[in-house]
């Protein structure tokens, strides 16, 4: 007979298992891998097998995914590829989505604090989730790839800052000087590092690539769990502390060569894609509430009309405020498809409206179901016959 103990750690064998078969039906089938993972979460969840339930084991792991899905998004983020007319067109267009978004979603629910809960959420852009296609498509070298990640950076970070500030789930009444005041000045000593003459950070991380040291990995996950406990005690929620880790880490590993940081970039995509990261899409798939889906009417008609709300706030949005900018209309709609693709930031909103009871569980099952629709559509639908766009980044500006 199993013990609680041991059914745990099956639960985590068996979510690892799911993760390695996943790979293997996305190359049969051409589907995003984020969405088999979860679809075989559902399948090994309560909702159909029952071979796997959320444990304290199975949420730590989750968590830690979660984690290094924002730390790695944050370490994605190249302000100097993307800053000028790619930031400010998608700081434009993110206000003008969180302002659709929430008109709609008010009207759409009949009620305040739902409609701004759900307003945040659908003007999400998954930018950690649609990097890797991204990449893979050949596209972050060109013109479109700079406004998709302009787009993804600012639909990944505004919204984590105002779940941050709104929507922090953590209890806390106030926020500690001092605790703040060691966030501030960690990062500030991580901007010092981050300058050339920082000679023996910049030889340590070089010489110990090949090493058993791994300085740079090191360095990357004290950033991580400093900056994850520093906004847990301050009162946030802790994926905004993961995402500022990998923005330091991104200008630590600056210090070196391309080469070397496309090394530390490959074993930080390792850890996270290989390790942590479908651990979390797995579980969000265990945790996914079909009955509540199937077993409520409303919760059936709201979700294609939150995939729509996904679309107008963000992919109509996006279409109009690039029209400029990006004049090509099969490049544009590669544009507003990934800028309206969304899951982990709809997940996180649906689970603190769930939990502050803001909005009901059906609603948030609908929420993560339309953002794991959207995970499976839009990219197929943006690279459908898309080839790489051909003007040169430089004329990005």
């Amino acid at each position: 007979m199993l013990t609680d103990d041991d059914s745990a750690w099956l639960g985590v064998v068996l979510v690892y298992t799911a993760a390695v078969i996943a790979p293997l039906i996305t190359d049969r089938l051409r589907l995003p891998t984020p969405v088999v993972e979860i679809v075989l979460g559902i399948v090994l969840g309560p909702s159909l097998l029952g071979v796997v339930a959320g444990t304290d084991l199975t949420e730590l792991f989750s968590q830690l995914g979660l984690t290094m899905l924002f730390f790695l998004a944050g370490y994605e983020l190249d302000l100097s590829r993307i800053k000028g007319r790619p930031l400010n067109l998608a700081a434009l267009g993110w206000v003008v989505s969180l302002a659709v978004g929430i008109g709609l979603s008010m009207l759409v629910l009949f009620d305040v604090r739902a409609g701004v809960l759900v307003g945040v959420a659908v003007s999400t852009t998954a930018l950690g989730t649609i990097l890797p296609m991204v990449r893979d498509a050949g596209l972050l070298e060109h013109r479109l790839g700079w406004h998709i990640m302009a787009i993804g950076a600012v639909g990944e970070f505004a919204p984590i800052v105002v779940i941050a500030v709104f929507f922090s789930g953590d209890g806390h009444d106030s926020i500690d000087p001092a605790l703040l005041g060691a966030g501030v000045l960690a990062v500030g000593v991580a901007v010092l590092a981050m300058r050339p003459r920082s000679g023996k950070v910049s030889r340590m991380l070089s010489q110990t690539l090949g090493t058993s040291v791994q300085f740079a990995v090191r360095l990357a996950f004290l950033a991580i769990v400093f900056l994850v406990w520093v906004a847990y005690e301050v009162g946030v929620d802790i994926i905004l502390g993961a995402f500022a880790a990998g923005i330091v880490i991104r200008g630590l590993i600056s210090t070196i060569s391309q080469e070397e940081g496309e090394v530390v970039a490959s074993k930080l995509d390792a850890v996270g894609y290989g390790v942590l990261i479908p651990f979390f899409f797995v579980m969000t798939g265990v945790d996914f509430q079909v009955k509540a889906l199937v077993g409520s009417t409303s919760a059936l008609v709201l979700l294609p009309v939150f995939l729509a709300l996904f679309l107008v706030a963000r992919a109509v949005v996006t279409w109009f405020t690039h029209r400029t900018a990006v004049p090509d209309r099969g490049e544009r709609r590669v544009l507003s498809l990934f800028a309206a693709t969304q899951l982990p930031l709809v997940v996180v909103l649906a689970n603190i409206g769930q939990t502050a009871k803001v909005i009901s569980a059906g609603t948030a099952t609908a929420m993560i179901g339309a953002g794991m629709l959207s995970v499976l559509l839009f990219p197929l639908m943006a690279l459908w016959r898309k080839t790489p766009s051909t003007v040169p980044a430089a004329e990005v500006r």
